[in-house]
């Protein structure tokens, strides 16, 4: 077990040197488990890192047993064989690096690499010791951004983005801890794993098995799996604009039009053959260069790998100039090939990448291999649970079929995320073999109408669970939405306990971040100046810049809202997972009250919401009607984020709720 061997080696490494500072919330709730380590300073503690980190490594290790191989996956270790699992999942979502980032010198700013030789920016060492953090917050299921190899070329900001993978089988070196010299990021990873899985906590990761970095390693081995344009049309590479057709996904319809246009032809016009196809003899002399084969291949041949961009015509994004298309298809679509040369060279276009629309005929089979078995070798090598696949929907639907059937051949249980964002794809993406959607629900939570909607109609139908989030990665903040002080308490308090809804906590949610990590949805370029001026992170996104959550400053009173509606969701989960779910039936509706129930028998739970964050609603809730049978109350609880207390005992009960606050009534319990 490599977590024990971390364990040993750094509990023999204590110096009594208590130069490391750790933010207190940290370690909030099991502090005298750890015992005297602790040198109190304001905000932080001050500790010796190698005690520091064993010792809470050591009370992991409490909850393991020796028989275990905590290697493999979760459902492995209990023997299930379904993914079911995910329906009853609480996820937390992190991009390590930003999560356990911190200043560990305990003065000046923020340095990836400090001058006491400690490790700022996050690793998976630091990733083991929040897990009881983690724990703590009602969380079972760890969900990772991308934590393999990036790229450092094309950068947006100082560091690369997790989604520009360089090589999706190697781990990024990054995330290796200096405290941990003789092991290595593979170590690291492993012990995390073995270490959530003794706390019960799955892991699933991202994987993108559409798009690479431009300087990809595969480059070397497989030049053709990509497509070139010559370096000198790089600053006049775009998506071309259609005029004629609105902002959409394209249509068959469309290709017509799309292919007649001048911008598009002069597009096709820039694309060339890889470079093993250019000059097979000089290639062999390039691919064996040392340094960056991009590089190497820009000043030998020319040519470049061109940046991405939307599938969606007349995106106003820009190009995603980090990254690049994978050469699906050895030829072209078959449904474009009227409209261009016999003598086109491969190219990019919204259909080309768009391949579960527009399919070419010849699949570039080597590719669809080597893609298919990713996620398995993290599966063997580190015992994942699950997987988000990025833009799955977009991929031909044999490659995804390939890529979910591997996965699950080797483990049964085996739980995949699709990137649905319309709740209206449940159905397909359940028929692809997915087993939850990500979902909008962080979309509607800021627009009333929305989620009324996502709550009363659409939840309680869907066909797969969703990730009920009122932040993500790529959306703004909770907190830092308009009326964001109320909807900080209510969108998760109503999403958490929605039909079909899996509770999801964006890192730093819990504690009242304000900056988003990134402005891909639902934002604007103002999106990234939230913080006050004077903040060290003010305008910088953890995307693609160093980030330090603002763990010394943190929401204490949402902070202890959300750790306590966790176990108050705990307790109900009966009524959730077996329940009979039944609307609430009032004295009146005006769209404004939110409400579900579920029943077991004569017990049920009614959950409330004032969706108007402007005016008071007074309203009755007649408890037969609502159960749609004859109930015979004993005794009635009311919950508030303010408490709990029991209420007299009435079939019809008069209730209210101020702008934006919400409730459970509990019967019989």
């Amino acid at each position: 077990m490599v977590l024990r061997e971390i364990y040993k080696y750094l509990k023999s490494r204590t110096t009594g040197h208590k130069n490391y500072a750790v933010p207190k919330l940290w370690v909030r709730g099991f502090e005298s488990k750890l015992g005297d380590i602790f040198e109190e300073k304001e905000k932080v503690y001050f500790v010796d890192p190698y005690a520091y980190f064993s010792k809470v490594i050591g009370l992991i290790l409490e909850n393991s047993q020796d028989e275990i191989n905590y290697s493999m996956s979760l459902s492995r270790i209990r023997g299930e064989f379904s993914p079911e699992w995910i329906k009853k999942a609480v996820f937390y979502g992190t991009l390590p690096r930003m999560t356990a980032a911190f200043n560990h010198k305990g003065f000046g700013n923020f340095e990836e690499s400090d001058i006491l030789g400690f490790k700022e920016s996050g690793t998976f060492l630091k990733m083991i010791a929040l897990l009881p953090y983690i724990k703590r917050l009602g969380v079972n299921t760890l969900y990772m951004l991308p934590i393999s190899k990036p790229s450092n070329l094309f950068k947006k900001g100082s560091i690369g983005s997790p989604y520009a993978v360089k090589n999706p089988m190697m781990l990024d070196e990054g995330y290796h801890d200096s405290l941990l010299e003789e092991f290595t990021v593979e170590d690291e990873f492993k012990a995390l794993v073995e270490a959530a899985h003794v706390l019960g906590i799955r892991i699933v990761l991202d994987f993108i098995p559409r798009t690479a970095a431009r300087d990809s390693d595969i480059i070397r081995e497989h030049p053709d799996w990509f497509y070139w344009i010559k370096v000198d049309d790089l600053p006049f590479y775009k998506p071309p604009r259609i005029e004629e057709l609105p902002f959409k996904i394209p249509d068959k319809d469309d290709l017509s039009v799309i292919y007649n246009n001048k911008d598009v032809k002069t597009h096709l016009k820039r694309f060339v053959d890889s470079p093993d196809k250019i000059d097979p003899e000089k290639w062999e002399r390039v691919k064996k260069m040392n340094g960056n084969i991009l590089i190497n291949i820009i000043k030998e041949f020319g040519i470049v790998t061109p940046p991405g961009f939307s599938d969606w015509i007349n995106d106003s994004q820009p190009t995603w100039d980090d990254v690049t298309f994978l050469r699906l298809y050895l030829d072209h679509p078959r449904d474009v090939r009227k409209y261009i040369s016999k003598n086109q060279k491969p190219y990019i276009l919204f259909d080309v990448i768009k391949a579960s629309k527009f399919p070419g005929e010849v699949p570039n089979r080597e590719l669809w291999e080597y893609l298919s078995d990713i996620i398995p070798g993290y599966q063997k090598r580190f015992g994942i649970d699950g997987a988000r696949i990025d833009m799955g929907h977009a991929l031909p639907s044999d490659l995804q079929d390939m890529i979910i059937s591997r996965a699950k051949d080797y483990d049964p249980a085996f739980s995949f995320i699709a990137e649905e964002l319309e709740m209206k794809n449940d159905e397909k993406a359940m028929k692809e073999g997915y087993h939850a959607i990500l979902g909008n629900s962080w979309y509607a939570v800021a627009r009333r109408e929305e989620f009324y909607k996502l709550l009363e109609d659409t939840s309680p139908k869907l066909k797969l669970p969703f990730l009920a989030s009122c932040e993500t990665p790529d959306t703004p903040r909770i907190k830092s939405r308009e009326n964001g002080e109320k909807l900080k308490f209510l969108a998760p308090f109503l999403l958490y306990f929605s039909p079909n809804g899996i509770p999801y906590i964006n890192s730093g949610q819990e504690i009242g971040e304000l900056q988003p990590m990134n402005l891909g949805l639902d934002n604007t370029i103002w999106g990234k100046t939230v913080l006050p001026p004077d903040d060290e992170f003010y305008g910088k996104l953890a995307f693609f810049e160093h980030y330090v959550l603002h763990w010394g400053d943190y929401d204490e009173e949402l902070y202890n809202y959300l750790t306590n509606l966790m176990a108050l969701r705990k307790r109900y989960e009966s009524f959730l997972y077996s329940g009979e779910f039944k609307y609430v039936y009032f004295s009146y509706q005006d769209g404004f009250l939110a409400n579900m129930s579920y029943w077991l028998e004569d017990r049920g739970i009614i959950i409330v919401g004032n969706l108007d964050l402007a005016w008071k609603r007074d309203f009755e809730i007649y408890i037969d009607k609502t159960a749609q049978r004859p109930i015979h109350i004993k005794n009635l609880k009311l919950w508030t984020r303010y408490g709990e207390k029991e209420i007299e005992v009435s079939n019809d009960i008069l209730l209210s709720l101020n702008p934006g606050e919400f409730l459970l009534l509990g019967i019989n319990i």
